[in-house]
């Protein structure tokens, strides 16, 4: 019962509403049901009538046979409770050299690829002397004629974002992507 208390985090407590010796009953049932808690056993097994009101109650009841177990699941249930945590990761950079009015497109950019890759999926924020001047997305991807999904460093492309136009020579684009972390 201490093992269990001691597990929480900044975000997630876990509390212990009543604990019991013996058979897991109908009033346990509930009292899980009213609180909207988790009903764990430990070397028992509830009775027929006891799982099927735990079904109509929607009480979830998890039986262990060895304590760890208890331990490593209720530390990965709190870690299932919270939000995930996302990190930016650069995917690569594009240099403008050039721009071109197309029609029916607007500004599109003659680019290299300076680092990484620019795939196009990615969402991508266009800076301008270190200040950041617009996010969004690409709406065109291009080597030469052909539409591409991806180009690599040291190529050069043709890029258009979409719904803005206000792209100028020496203009870096970086590809990014948000990559959801594991907590700890």
């Amino acid at each position: 019962e201490q093992s269990l208390e001691k597990l929480h985090n900044e975000n997630v407590k876990v509390k212990i509403i009543h604990s019991g010796v013996g058979t897991i009953t109908e009033s346990d049932i509930m009292l899980a049901s009213t609180s909207n808690a988790v009903i764990i056993g430990f070397n028992i097994r509830p009775s027929t009538a006891v799982s099927s009101m735990a079904e109509q109650e929607n009480v979830e009841i998890r039986t262990y046979r060895i304590i760890y177990e208890i331990i490593d699941d209720i530390e990965a249930a709190i870690k299932g409770m919270l939000d995930p945590i996302f990190k930016e990761v650069i995917m690569g950079k594009i240099k403008v050299r050039e721009t071109f009015k197309v029609p029916g497109a607007g500004i599109v950019a003659g680019a290299y690829v300076i680092e990484g890759k620019i795939a196009r999926n990615a969402s991508v924020r266009l800076v301008r002397d270190g200040i950041v001047i617009h996010e969004g997305t690409i709406s065109s991807l291009r080597r030469f004629k052909d539409d591409v999904r991806e180009v690599a460093t040291g190529f050069e492309c043709g890029i258009g974002l979409d719904k803005y136009n206000d792209i100028k020579e020496g203009d870096i684009i970086e590809a990014f992507a948000m990559v959801e972390v594991e907590r700890k």
